[in-house]
């Protein structure tokens, strides 16, 4: 029995394993406890190993490759159509093994263990900012119903609350004095884990060459630099940037039949975060385009010209990854007034 393929269906605990052999045929249909996994493959002559970019997936990926073995992620959604029968682990373990097969399959890069913490950080990171911008909003609304109104932004807060607690004419009772003080000191330690986790990822970004070379793009700064490059990884492994473009969900979704192209608005798919960095970077460019006179005949101002702003920062965001792309895979810095060799010939 030579296995060639093998599907390796993914859980907490329990590990369905489907391999076939040089003709496809069915040879291994094993179910693996977690702590039976690295010992079994260890064993086993190096082969070709699918998997389902989920949870470990990435830990597994490096620790089979340590052991010979050719290993490929794929996108869940990519894998649902080989699925033959009910759900179940065997089927999804067989499906994986047939979707890894397939040439025109897409896969997904395997993460390193540095661009896992690097992406650890920023995941911690927008916790805390959505529970900060939480616990704000609800000191907001507790005080609005007493009357007291303070202004958007989250600054107003922590400049406002003291002066509130130490107001003794605005009738508030004193249990109601007690719980915003422990609220506002709960809001102060979410804002101190925001910037010890920005002072991590800065020095991080400091150290990274490729982070550093792409913060020099109009729109970019530290964070979107260093989160673009622990997710992207290798950026040789896009064929274009258009492609990373496409990856990042930044390209218009399709709906074309019998002939009839049909462009909708972008497909966002892929990484929400990094498309939320990217598009809002583009929306601060535009703000500097809308102010200095430098900036009035550029490529982005011209643009501005014939469409809304949010069209306009969704295309930035566009050429910008098309330009990451360009900068990681060619290793050159960013020049604002680059032209390719042919256009410029």
């Amino acid at each position: 029995m030579k296995v060639t393929r093998i599907g390796i269906d993914l859980a907490k605990n329990v590990i369905q394993v489907h391999g076939v052999d040089e003709r496809g045929k069915a040879v291994l249909k094993k179910q693996l406890r977690r702590a039976q996994v690295a010992a079994f493959f260890a064993n086993l002559p190096p082969c070709l190993i699918g998997m389902e970019a989920c949870a470990s997936a990435h830990h597994w990926a490096r620790k089979l490759a340590s052991f010979g073995h050719a290993v490929k992620l794929m996108a869940p959604q990519f894998v649902k159509p080989y699925v033959k029968t009910n759900k179940n682990d065997a089927a999804d373990a067989e499906a994986i093994c047939e979707a890894v097969s397939r040439p025109t399959m897409r896969f997904v890069p395997i993460k390193n263990a540095e661009q896992q913490a690097v992406l650890a950080l920023h995941r911690a990171r927008q916790g805390f900012v959505k529970a900060r911008t939480a616990q704000a909003n609800q000191i907001r609304g507790l005080l609005a119903e007493y009357g007291i109104v303070i202004p958007q932004g989250i600054g107003h807060i922590a400049r406002r609350l003291p002066e509130i607690l130490e107001d003794g004419e605005n009738n508030l009772p004193g249990v109601f004095r007690e719980l915003l003080q422990r609220l506002g000191d709960h809001l102060k330690e979410l804002d101190r884990q925001v910037g010890d986790l920005e002072v991590q990822i800065q020095g991080w970004h400091r150290e990274n060459e490729a982070s550093k070379k792409l913060a020099t793009i109009p729109g970019i700064g530290p964070i979107t630099a260093s989160a673009l490059v622990a997710s992207i990884g290798d950026a040789k492994s896009f064929e274009s940037g258009r492609q990373l473009a496409a990856w990042l969900g930044l390209v218009p979704r399709q709906h074309s039949s019998g002939g009839k192209q049909v462009l909708l608005g972008i497909s966002k798919r892929g990484d929400t975060y990094l498309r939320t960095l990217l598009i809002h970077g583009a929306r601060a460019m535009i703000r500097v385009a809308e102010r200095k006179l430098t900036h009035a005949d550029s490529w982005l101002a011209r643009l501005m010209g014939r469409r809304n702003k949010n069209v306009a920062a969704v295309a930035l965001a566009n050429k910008n990854a098309r330009t990451i792309w360009a900068l990681l895979v060619h290793g050159r810095d960013y020049q604002a007034d680059y032209k390719p060799e042919a256009v410029a010939a």
